[in-house]
């Protein structure tokens, strides 16, 4: 049987996703649909691809050399998409945005509005999660994060300081030093326990105890505005935050740098640039 190159993009999402299920979502098929092109792709190249498991499917050789070549015509098309996207000089068309949750609401949307009265013509796409958006499989145009970008492929640039600051709500009692011992505590969740707010936290009152975890800052804020606890919050959250007051424990908790990044592809791409300057003159320091 000749081989389908569409089917090469199934067998993708499946290596990636783990199953037929997760594939499918993924791609917006069906999975009838999606076991259906991986045995005619199997039978195109003559070998099994995957060995069907209980947990799911498992590359077998073959298909791991298959997915070494399949990545790599998959590059190639992205990029061929990028280059052709990179000389449109009009501003129109859709950019796709990634940033965490807290930064998308309180920092880059007064941006974004202002940027849509200025350019109705572009659809602003904003992705408000933890997960990392790929920039060269152009998951995302243009990504916002507190990590460097070490991809060789995207320019970036560190785009600004921001600092944190210790918050309880407003008239309740608060630790004014000491080892923070009875002082009930909100912080990230155990998967960004590391974050060095977090750490800072523990180090500052190591005897206090945690009564609330989330990975969304403003989930921490409200939790804080209740009176649930103490929080170290984003400052540009916390002093815009009603109900909550920022306290002194005697050293400032450690604040966090934001970069941005795009695909050297789209250097060229008007709209991406438009928008890149509003950030840059709105937000950079």
């Amino acid at each position: 049987m000749p081989l389908e190159w569409s089917d090469l993009r199934i067998f993708l999402a499946i290596a990636r996703e783990g199953t037929l299920g997760a594939a499918a979502r993924a791609l917006g098929l069906s999975q009838p649909t999606m076991g259906r092109r991986l045995r005619a792709l199997e039978q195109a190249v003559g070998q099994t691809l995957f060995q069907r498991t209980g947990d799911g499917f498992v590359l077998t050789d073959e298909g791991s050399a298959v997915l070494h070549h399949a990545e790599r015509i998959e590059d190639e098309a992205l990029a061929f998409q990028r280059q052709l996207a990179g000389r449109d000089q009009q501003l129109d068309g859709m950019l796709r945005l990634s940033s965490s949750d807290w930064f998308g609401i309180h920092i880059l949307t007064p941006v974004l509005a202002a940027f849509a009265k200025m350019q109705p013509g572009v659809l602003i796409e904003l992705l408000t999660d933890a997960r990392l958006y790929s920039l060269p499989r152009r998951e995302a145009d243009l990504v916002f994060r507190i990590q460097p970008f070490d991809e060789p492929e995207v320019i970036s640039r560190r785009l600004m300081h921001i600092p944190y600051g210790v918050y309880v709500a407003s008239g309740l009692e608060h630790p004014r030093g000491g080892d923070g011992t009875g002082t009930p505590l909100i912080t990230m969740d155990t998967t960004f326990g590391g974050m060095p707010d977090a750490l800072w936290l523990k180090r500052i009152l190591p005897k206090a105890h945690v009564v609330s975890r989330s990975n969304n800052r403003d989930v921490q804020g409200r939790m804080c505005r209740e009176g649930v606890g103490v929080a170290v919050l984003p400052r540009p959250l916390g002093d815009t935050l009603p109900g909550v007051e920022r306290i002194d424990l005697g050293e400032e908790p450690p604040g966090r740098d934001t970069w941005v990044g795009y695909h050297r592809d789209l250097k060229r791409l008007a709209r991406l640039r438009a928008l890149l300057d509003l950030v840059i003159e709105r937000l950079a320091n």
